[in-house]
């Protein structure tokens, strides 16, 4: 007897840095009729391929990846962004008779999918400017002490160095006289989909450290360097965009600017990218009806996939 489900199916597979999603993600093809949307805030910029591991040409020829390279570096891209285009990339998917499989490691945006957007109020510059200000005149720490005794809850889930994230905290209450997490409790409707959610990690924190080390040293191998001064010769990008800002770019981007040394960069670069990895596992442990996979044993991984999507709507 076929099983009816209230909305048609997605596949969320999700998980640390180094995980192996994409492995994961394009191997699915072959066993589901499944098409791949990118959820990674950085894939999304042309340009930037080395330090953001993004697919390889043939592995995109092999299994075409949705949402990467759609925005130049000098360009902002913001959760709803994501949420419109990752949506009218599912609905075109769907209406095809495929399965949208929803692939990456930003979990900021796989959470809007789950649960909706926020409500959350648009920039505002010149709030922007002031905190700027503030920043300058006070530091960074005194900021985030603030945000500390308005909004502890999202104090918890910011790093202290993280100027834009802290910035975007303190200007919504600035803008609303609401906390971002009182803004955040309030969710638009989530997506008309019955969604499946896979989380893919190593069995250990050590084996993922290693892979994170085995990855970055490749990278700097094959060309990262070179990648980050094509677009450091650039007048319209600098360090406080957010594609400059990401994981590894930051770092590249100080130790070309003559602000580090060269092996500064790469600890500050391994340091984080573990970190990363940590925020990503933390926010995947926070959800209860993720389905876990280990990534060392990518066969199994699979057929369990394939068994429990196939199983839930035939």
């Amino acid at each position: 007897m076929t099983r009816i489900i209230p909305y048609p199916p997605a596949i969320l597979i999700m998980g640390p840095t180094c995980s192996r999603k994409t492995e994961l993600a394009i191997a699915l093809r072959q066993y589901l009729k499944v098409e791949l949307i990118s959820v990674d805030s950085v894939l999304i910029y042309r340009g930037m391929d080395i330090g953001t591991a993004k697919p390889s040409a043939r592995e995109q020829a092999q299994a075409p990846h949705r949402l990467i390279d759609i925005r130049d570096p000098a360009q902002t891209y913001s959760v709803a962004n994501f949420y419109d285009d990752a949506l009218k990339e599912m609905e075109d998917i769907t209406s095809a008779g495929r399965i949208p499989l929803l692939v990456g490691g930003t979990m900021l945006y796989h959470k809007a999918l789950l649960t909706g957007l926020s409500p959350l109020p648009p920039s505002d510059p010149s709030i922007r400017q002031y905190i700027a200000k503030q920043a300058v005149a006070k530091g960074w720490k005194t900021l985030y002490q603030k945000l500390q005794v308005i909004d502890p809850i999202v104090a918890l889930r910011i790093h202290p160095n993280d100027s834009q994230r802290l910035s975007r905290a303190l200007e919504v209450f600035f803008i609303s006289g609401k906390t971002f997490t009182e803004m955040t409790n309030t969710s638009s409707k989530s997506l008309p989909y019955t969604l499946y959610q896979f989380a893919i990690a190593p069995s250990s924190r050590i084996l993922m450290h290693k892979r994170i080390e085995r990855r970055y040293h490749k990278m700097l191998e094959v060309g990262f360097e070179a990648e980050v001064q094509r677009l450091f010769t650039r007048s319209d990008l600098h360090a406080d965009l957010p594609a400059i800002r990401s994981v590894g770019y930051r770092q590249m981007w100080s130790y070309l600017s003559h602000e580090i040394s060269y092996d500064e960069m790469v600890y500050q670069g391994l340091c984080a990218t573990r970190q990363l990895a940590k925020r990503q596992i933390t926010w995947l442990r926070s959800w209860n009806t993720v389905y876990w996979l280990d990534s060392d044993r990518i066969e199994e991984a699979l057929k369990a996939v394939v068994q429990f999507v196939s199983k839930s709507i035939i």
